[in-house]
């Protein structure tokens, strides 16, 4: 079995029995969990004073051992406060000697995008353990999808998108959308041409979406890809003013911009079923009639 190893550089876990049922079902599948006592730690609306969360990734640095999944309690707000203090080239140094597996998503993009600008360092965007191993029910596709990702070098996702039919490969890279566009114009923004980059977000209106994907766009990022691929975009229903402006036809006008592929549907972000994509592996995109299916590579996994 695994040690999961949990940081919270972010926001204060607001569901501490939801955390709390995570770290147990951990437990009882046969996991350590170390660093327990981060959780329920509070300063204003953050998890910890500002040096408690930066010590929570510089600490990684040290950390000893095999097979160490590192997980993010929960998302919210503060990693970015977090970034021109990071320890980016020790962390990078710890990942070639024996690599973390480091998982969360959210406001913790920013992060694993830092490590993966910086230093090619790859992490996994994934659940975390409030919002995903901590639900009141564990979500057999999330969980399976987790371990898929973590287990195999080279993994396989299906899903039915909504897209032309398409091929590329390329580097995987993304997550959260509001996160990746708080970093233009930053050192820790990657700089990737011809990627598959994956988005996902959660209460941002249609609009607003479209506000973010027009700036990536803009800023001539979206055109140097080979394909975006959009995963769940939670709480995002359109209202009555909107009349019959919604996400789909967002997406249509997004299309009418780009002359590669935006596929949609992939189960990936602010959702109880969502699959876990390491950041920075290579990546094959096939969409057709039949369906959409990503083979991931090239990331590493828990050593048998």
């Amino acid at each position: 079995m695994s040690q999961f190893h949990l940081i919270a550089p972010s926001g204060y876990c607001i569901n501490q029995e939801a955390a709390q049922r995570g770290v147990q079902r951990l437990l009882e599948s046969g996991h350590q969990v170390e660093n327990q006592t981060i959780i329920p730690r509070r300063q204003q609306r953050f998890a910890g004073t500002q040096a408690q969360r930066l010590d929570d990734i510089n600490g990684l640095v040290n950390l000893k051992g095999e097979n160490n999944i590192v997980l993010a309690v929960r998302g919210g707000y503060g990693a970015s406060r977090l970034l021109e203090s990071i320890d980016w080239a020790g962390l990078a140094k710890r990942q070639q000697q024996d690599p973390l597996l480091i998982c969360g998503h959210s406001d913790f993009t920013v992060i694993q995008l830092g490590l993966l600008a910086l230093h090619n360092v790859m992490t996994f965007s994934g659940p975390m353990l409030a919002g995903n191993f901590g639900a009141p029910e564990l979500d057999a596709f999330t969980q399976e999808h987790f371990w898929r990702a973590l287990r195999n070098p080279t993994f396989s996702i299906e899903w039915q998108g909504n897209g032309p039919d398409w091929e590329c490969e390329g580097l995987l890279w993304g997550g959260n959308l509001a996160m990746l566009v708080s970093l233009i114009g930053t050192p820790w923004l990657p700089d990737i041409d011809d990627g598959i980059l994956v988005l996902e977000d959660i209460n941002e209106h249609p609009f607003r979406v479209e506000r973010m994907l027009l700036q990536l766009y803009h800023a001539g990022i979206l055109a140097r890809q080979s394909a975006i691929v959009l995963g769940s975009f939670s709480g995002s229903a359109p209202n009555e003013y909107d009349a019959g402006y919604s996400l789909e036809t967002m997406v249509d006008f997004i299309r009418s911009r780009l002359d590669i592929p935006v596929i949609t549907g992939l189960a990936f972000g602010h959702e109880q079923q969502t699959v876990t994509l390491p950041l920075g592996a290579q990546a094959f995109l096939k969409h057709d009639n039949s369906g959409s299916r990503l083979t991931i590579s090239g990331h590493p996994v828990i050593k048998a």
